[in-house]
């Protein structure tokens, strides 16, 4: 196996359990390792550290194991049945009135560049590194182990995450087809509401999973409310506002296909058509162009800003923009929940683009709560980055 020699002194984030080698870190790499190959990663003075797959970029290695374990032919098996027993813990697998949920969450389940999510039986695959695209059959035999005879399918979905190199045919396709099973959608429910998931025309896996407790807690608050809600997607929170008794909720996205989906999940719920508005046109657009006071609850919840850290600034401003728009518009005594999913803005810069948005306003604005990524999206202690959703909730006066 090649070898990856640091710098000295330069072992310390490793000896936190810190998952990530910067290039900037390496004195050496013993050997020629193609992108995606395991490494060892050794101290200055030879001292094994860790196991990871080699990549080429600012991050060099993405560790896997502190010790000799993933060197097994059992060991996706091992960390596959880890991660199930998280969210067996948590509630989520098992549950009568959730059957989807995120099995893998990169880092946070110490497999960094692997996103699994769990469609009730469905497990849609993203590798986002060209290691875990290589290890992508071992990842469908370790899972076809860990559900046994309650898999129906495993869809592997890389071809927009997985980064393009020569040699790698990123063609999405199924892994796994249990017999009989063909369907590409299928119903999932969620905290008992109920969802068409899409996952090979679908954004992402399908389902934005991430926003389970969110949408929750806006179904929490919106009896008797006039309900708007942004980037709506396939109106994961739009549904959660009906069955909460909203009086009307309208839904807004760029995207026909999201808007079809959200008309489908309205009907598939039974809720009146008459409850729910779809627009079909630019979320940014339809919240500055609307009167004052129509919606006393709105939903901010855009698409990531900035996807480097090169764009953050014209994040933040575009963040800032966005909420000073809804904060103005929302009906006194009004809620806006607001989010960003943008990696490279912290919780603390978000925060303050929201502060400067309602300072903007000049209106009395109060944080009830902050929001972030539910139990199935774990954040590894030792990798902070890896808490990327975070949210406000706000009371407009």
């Amino acid at each position: 196996m090649d070898k990856v020699i640091l710098k000295p002194g330069r072992e310390e984030s490793l000896l936190r359990f810190h998952p990530w080698v910067f290039s900037g870190a390496i004195a050496q790499v013993s050997g020629r390792p193609a992108e995606g190959d395991l490494v060892g990663v050794f101290s200055s003075r030879g001292d094994f550290l860790a196991y990871g797959h080699y990549q080429i970029g600012s991050i060099a290695v993405r560790v896997l194991s502190f010790d000799e374990d993933v060197l097994a032919p059992d060991f996706f098996e091992k960390m596959l049945s880890r991660a199930l027993q998280v969210r067996i813990a948590a509630g989520l697998h098992g549950s009568d009135k959730t059957d989807c949920y995120r099995l893998v969450h990169g880092e946070g389940d110490n497999l960094p560049g692997l996103i699994i999510d769990y469609y009730d039986g469905v497990c849609v695959m993203q590798a986002h590194s060209v290691g875990m695209f290589r290890c992508k059959s071992q990842i469908a035999e370790a899972l076809i182990k860990i559900y046994g005879n309650g898999l129906k399918a495993i869809y592997d979905k890389s071809s927009g995450t997985a980064p393009f190199k020569a040699g790698l045919e990123l063609v999405d396709g199924y892994l796994y087809r249990a017999p009989g099973f063909m369907d590409d959608e299928q119903v999932v429910r969620e905290n008992g509401n109920r969802f068409y998931v899409n996952w090979t025309e679908g954004q992402k896996t399908g389902f934005f999973l991430d926003q389970r407790e969110n949408r929750a807690a806006v179904g929490r608050l919106a009896k008797g409310r006039n309900v708007l809600n942004l980037f709506c997607y396939t109106g994961g929170f739009s549904i959660y506002a009906l069955a909460g008794g909203a009086v009307h909720v309208d839904s807004v996205d760029s995207s026909r296909k999201a808007m079809d989906m959200v008309d489908r999940n309205v009907a598939l719920n039974g809720f009146d058509p008459s409850l729910h508005g779809s627009f079909c046109t630019d979320a940014i657009d339809f919240v500055r162009n609307l009167p004052d006071g129509k919606y006393d609850l709105i939903i901010v919840d855009p698409p990531a800003f900035a996807k480097h850290r090169g764009a953050l600034k014209n994040a933040l401003r575009a963040y800032q923009r966005l909420n000073a728009a809804a904060i103005s518009k929302v009906a006194p005594g009004g809620f806006v929940f607001t989010f960003s999913c943008s990696q490279v803005v912290d919780k603390e810069a978000f925060a303050l683009a929201v502060f400067s948005a309602a300072a903007e306003t000049g209106r009395s604005v109060r944080i009830l709560d902050r929001l972030n990524q539910p139990a199935d999206h774990a954040v590894n202690i030792y990798h902070p980055e890896g808490e990327y959703l975070k949210g406000l909730l706000l009371y407009v006066e």
